[in-house]
């Protein structure tokens, strides 16, 4: 169908003499009868083309828009070509328009500046006094094609908009070959611009699938099944801003029965945060399943790692900490991370213990030092490690949530499970945010100790 209108238009409207003015039988004896035929021929083909008028311009098909405007750039060229006679130094309305569109695009008024844009290209057409082109432009619904695709160039307006001056300037002139072939690159530019769109979303289709299997990958990271871990009962949570991110928990099983647990966050966010973050997951996890009598040094070669591996600008905190559970003693480094909280009831009162940084943050430094500490833990105590997406979390104010609401809400957290105790904190940082969109990555341990011989899971 395409291809006969075409056919149709190009060699049936433009007469031998060069002129598309069907009605100008004066130029051309014969061209009555040709264009009554090319007007049976048009309607024809355009019968079910303009059928479905409102459906077919809305539908935003992007082979249907193609087609519908190489159409109209033939379309164009045809009627500038005919109307330059009756426009020729008759251009006022035309350069009112354009300055209206001018406007509109100043005001980022896209309703404005379609209809200034319609108004434009349909009065080239009633100065051509051709009764087909109007046919054709109104079977192509070309207004409403117009109006449908706008949004999706209106980043090239500066150049759509200033593609209109040239054109008036032919037709001031009377110039009606130039002023067709300015109306034609138009609409080509036009649709140019349109193919870039679609090749644009083509593109983001293929990288949210990217995407889509990163975080696959992403989820891979994370300890998938449910560990039992002699004598503690752990829940965890983890949820980054982007899909995917560079906070991450980690839990190891090691040599003589010992458990390493770690939380650790990369700076910034998505897809750089997350390949620094599996680097580091990836370097600790070698580093641990190896003999080692020193938690520090294993953690300075992890920081050499890292170092190495990362650019300048990236950095990461980690708390590693290896758990014996026949002695209940926790091992640990904090390299530049957010203290994780031990809370221990007794007698009534609840005591409070921060595990501090002994080091600074990971891939920052390459005279960072480390030390390493030991923390005697006790039945009932309650392990809390955090990422600072949780304490982070603003209001509408741009108030932080902060550690004290979170020791707060930890303190009543007495003979609560893991499991709501990770739900509670969820909560209370969700309705403070007052479910504003997440901005930081998140990460959560929560593990309480149990007796020797009860063994928790994940």
């Amino acid at each position: 169908m395409f291809i006969n209108v075409l056919l149709i238009m190009e060699f049936s409207l433009v007469d031998p003499c060069g002129v598309a003015d069907v009605s100008n039988r004066d130029n051309c004896v014969s061209l009555p009868s040709r264009a009554t035929k090319t007007i049976g021929s048009v309607q024809m083909v355009l019968s079910n083309y303009g059928a479905e008028r409102t459906d077919a311009a809305t539908s935003l098909n992007a082979k249907e828009m193609q087609q519908a405007y190489e159409i109209r750039a033939v379309l164009e060229e045809v009627g500038g070509r005919a109307a330059a006679r009756a426009l020729k130094g008759n251009t006022a309305a035309l350069r009112r328009g354009l300055d209206s569109m001018r406007a509109a695009f100043f005001r980022r008024d896209l309703d404005s500046f379609v209809e200034h844009d319609i108004a434009f290209h349909r009065n080239i057409l009633l100065a051509s006094q051709n009764a087909v082109l109007l046919r054709v432009w109104d079977s192509l619904a070309v207004d409403l094609r117009i109006r449908a695709l706008i949004g999706k160039i209106s980043g090239d307006f500066p150049e759509l908009v200033e593609s209109h001056r040239p054109i008036v300037d032919a037709l001031d002139k009377g110039l009606g070959r130039e002023a067709g072939l300015l109306l034609r690159n138009h609409v080509e530019t036009v649709l140019e611009f349109l193919k870039k769109s679609e090749s644009d979303s083509e593109f983001h289709k293929i990288l949210r699938n990217d995407l889509e299997d990163a975080k696959e990958v992403h989820r891979a990271f994370f300890p998938q099944e449910n560990l039992l871990i002699p004598g503690l009962t752990c829940e965890t949570f983890c949820r980054p801003a982007r899909g995917i991110g560079g906070d991450y928990y980690d839990f190891l099983p090691l040599q003589a029965d010992r458990w390493g647990i770690a939380v650790g966050d990369v700076c910034g966010k998505g897809i750089g945060a997350a390949l620094l973050m599996a680097s580091l997951q990836a370097s600790l996890r070698a580093q641990a399943m190896h003999a080692h009598s020193d938690l520090a040094t294993l953690i300075a070669d992890v920081h050499r790692l890292v170092l190495a591996a990362s650019p300048k600008h990236l950095y990461a905190s980690l708390f590693y900490a290896e758990y014996d559970p026949a002695t209940r003693i926790l091992r640990y480094v904090n390299a530049g991370h957010s203290a994780p909280i031990v809370l221990r009831w007794e007698f009534g009162r609840c005591e409070v213990f921060h595990l501090e940084p002994s080091g600074t943050t990971l891939g920052l430094l390459e005279s960072s030092q480390f030390s390493s500490r030991a923390f005697q833990l006790e039945k009932d105590d309650l392990l809390v490690a955090y990422t600072d997406g949780i304490t982070e979390s603003e209001n509408a104010s741009g108030e932080s949530w902060g550690k004290e609401r979170l020791e707060t809400l930890l303190r009543g957290c007495h003979d609560r499970t893991p499991g709501q105790i990770v739900r509670r904190i969820l909560d209370e940082v969700s309705g403070f945010a007052e479910n504003r969109p997440q901005v930081d990555d998140m990460a959560l341990v929560v593990v309480c100790v149990q007796d020797d011989a009860a063994r928790g899971s994940r």
